[in-house]
């Protein structure tokens, strides 16, 4: 462990929980990295991930935004458009065709629905990677200028993984605690509506708030009770 990260220990006792007011206040005591740290919310569920019913996945728009510059490629047959409306890249065929040689200079892509045909021939490379368009998440669509609004404005994607874990980004560090706080309400929020329909019993085992370099916070399960 780092010295800074030591001191982070120190803040408080980090073997108790905390309600979402106390555990931000400990985050923004602990010691500065020298780079301006995402803010995370990390779930552990109790739910089965080797059931596909039970898959959590989910889109979620941070009414603070998440602080990070997003590169959205689009996959359209009106390039020009896409552009115009924000996009970083837009193509099909060109773009397919640099994306198969390799490059994945982009953080998310959107498709409208009739590109679709020939971009899942691509899906072996995106799927894995997470950047595959998919409807679900808003991705597939035939208004891109909305998507690539949204995208930019701060949406973000939480998917569980195999250990039935999900880590949600909901900002950054230079972000006001107020801000913060306001995320991660509505991140909780928004994961607890993501709650498979099948599921039965308790869906939260944990909640953790925490920086890209420091130790988590439990938040009390107080506030998210009964889920």
């Amino acid at each position: 462990m780092s010295k800074r990260y030591k001191e982070a220990q120190k803040v408080g006792d980090l073997t108790k929980s905390y309600s979402l007011d106390e555990a931000v206040a400990l985050l923004y005591k602990m010691p500065r990295a020298k780079f301006d740290e995402t803010v995370e919310l990390s779930a552990r569920l109790k739910v089965d991930p080797k059931n596909n019913e039970h898959m959590v996945r989910g889109v979620l728009d941070l009414p603070n935004g998440s602080g990070r510059k997003v590169s959205v490629l689009v996959f359209t047959s009106d390039p020009q458009a896409a552009l115009k409306a924000g996009a970083d890249f837009a193509g099909l065929e060109d773009l397919m065709a640099k994306i198969q040689e390799g490059w994945l200079g982009f953080d998310v892509a959107v498709a409208t629905p009739d590109a679709m045909k020939e971009v899942r021939k691509i899906a072996r490379v995106l799927g894995p990677r997470g950047l595959m368009p998919t409807p679900k998440s808003g991705t597939v669509t035939d208004d891109v200028a909305e998507a690539i609004a949204k995208l930019k404005a701060g949406r973000v994607e939480f998917k569980m993984d195999k250990t039935a874990n999900v880590g949600i980004i909901m900002g950054k560090r230079s972000f006001s605690e107020s801000a913060i706080k306001e995320n991660i309400k509505e991140g909780m929020q928004v994961l607890i509506s993501a709650r498979p329909a099948s599921h039965k019993g308790v869906y939260i085992g944990s909640l953790t708030v925490s920086l890209s370099m420091s130790p988590g916070v439990e938040l009390s399960n107080i506030e998210y009770s009964k889920v």
